[in-house]
């Protein structure tokens, strides 16, 4: 189960920064979640200003 992020997204990075794995990038809209490398940590989530990160 990889985590997602949605539309709420503002594109701000601070997810970017924290992910052990280097599985989210930058998307047409927001950022994304690469499912396959991503390990299901969190680290993401717990950062997230918008909350717009969550466990698929």
């Amino acid at each position: 189960m990889a985590y997602t992020i949605s539309d709420e997204c503002i594109s701000c990075a601070a997810c970017v920064e924290e992910c052990p794995t280097e599985s989210i990038f930058e998307g047409a809209e927001h950022f994304e979640i690469n499912p396959d490398s991503c390990i299901d940590c969190g680290a993401c989530a717990d950062t997230c200003p918008t909350g717009a990160i969550s466990a698929e």
